[in-house]
């Protein structure tokens, strides 16, 4: 397949005004301006390949969102569908979002007619300790096909909603500070495990299930992420993280504005979103559209998220274009829901960008995806199309 006559953003560096992106089974194999093709190439002739004129439309890399609970919080089935969170047990490392999604939630499709071709789903934030979120195609019906990246991280959370869940019920955590030292404790107990792993004084068949879903994350191939709203929740986030030496992404930071340098020199990433809602509870009274635009300037690096369904995940974009209007630089929103996403995922050897060796996943649009007229024209995954205007072929 080959995509010509679209302004080609990589989200590497480089974009090409008029150009072209080829694809050679489910990967990217060539990206370059148009005036390098001849004339048999830009009619598909040489490989005898499709060819999609995007007549000055954008191509960029499939959208990403970083944080939502698309297949785990299914619309329309209301408690039937809905197994985000496990709330009989404020810590539980050990259990897979992947075991709860449907990929025949109706939000892929929403996804995927949007140019979103990949994204982060997982538990949510009413245990201390979540489970195990996972980075996964759009496209799809077996799941097991689907996965990029498993675990992908471990999610964990700070403020009201563990507070509240817990303490209505008279158990712990009822506090931020019995939040804390739960997370601090389960940490503990696992780097004493991995200690014990590693010195061999643990027999084959002796292992601990719990413990052992923690050693990715202690040994930094998996982010903890952090539900963390509040400034004082987003500090704490990084106090402990610093403390266990492990990897940990800003979920939310809706505070992050207030607090923007301490965060830039956590060297912790952000995860911004969902703005498109309603100040729901107290600790988000200061939600903006600004935060982003203000992280980016202190040098945090970046992602957007729709929190979905709190955000429809249709509206990743929407939303990445209203950080820009508030301050978000066009390129900044852009590398939000690009590569920014996927470094802050830990996939961006397979997504993220326009690059030889790395998945055909690829959304063409008739301008600015980021702004609320323009339309998707074309949703590539693996080399496949899976949507184009007007028809409902996903």
């Amino acid at each position: 397949m080959i995509l010509i006559n679209g302004k080609v953003h990589t989200m590497a560096g480089v974009t090409w005004q008029n150009g072209y992106v080829r694809t050679a089974g489910e990967k990217i194999c060539a990206v370059g301006a148009m005036e390098e093709l001849s004339d048999r190439q830009r009619a598909g002739e040489e490989k005898e390949e499709e060819v999609i004129d995007a007549r000055g439309g954008w191509i960029l890399p499939g959208l990403i969102d970083a944080h939502c609970h698309v297949g785990i919080s299914e619309e329309k089935w209301g408690t039937a569908g809905e197994d985000c969170n496990e709330t009989t047990n404020p810590v539980t490392p050990h259990i897979r979002a992947a075991d709860a999604i449907s990929p025949l939630d109706p939000a892929f499709h929403d996804a995927i007619s949007a140019g979103i071709t990949s994204l982060m789903t997982g538990p949510g934030s009413s245990n201390v300790v979540g489970g195990q979120s996972v980075f996964m195609k759009v496209q799809g019906r077996n799941l097991d096909r689907m996965i990029v990246k498993e675990p992908a991280a471990m999610k964990v959370a700070f403020g009201e909603n563990p507070k509240m869940n817990y303490g209505q019920k008279d158990k712990m955590p009822a506090s931020r500070m019995a939040i804390a030292g739960m997370l601090r404790e389960e940490l503990f107990k696992a780097e004493c495990y991995r200690e014990k792993k590693e010195r061999g004084n643990i027999a084959p068949g002796e292992e601990d299930f719990r413990m052992e879903c923690w050693l990715p994350a202690l040994r930094r191939e998996i982010p903890l992420k952090a539900h963390a709203h509040r400034a004082d929740d987003i500090l704490t986030a990084i106090r402990i993280a610093k403390e266990f030496d492990v990897k940990l992404t800003l979920d939310h930071c809706t505070e992050g504005h207030l607090i923007a340098d301490d965060i830039a020199e956590s060297g912790f990433p952000a995860i911004v979103g969902p703005e498109l809602t309603s100040r729901s509870k107290i600790e988000i009274k200061n939600m903006s559209f600004k935060t982003a635009g203000v992280l980016e300037r202190a040098g945090v690096k970046t992602a957007i998220m729709t929190d979905h369904p709190v955000s429809l995940i249709q509206y990743l974009p929407i939303c990445a274009g209203l950080s820009v209007k508030y301050g978000l630089s066009e390129e900044g929103g852009l590398r939000a829901i690009t590569i920014h996403a996927a470094q802050i995922c830990g996939v961006e050897d397979r997504v993220g960008s326009l690059e030889p060796g790395k998945d055909a996943d690829i959304a063409v649009f008739s301008g600015n995806p980021m702004e609320v007229f323009t339309r998707t024209l074309y949703t590539i995954v693996d080399g496949k199309i899976v949507y184009r205007k007007g028809e409902r072929n996903c």
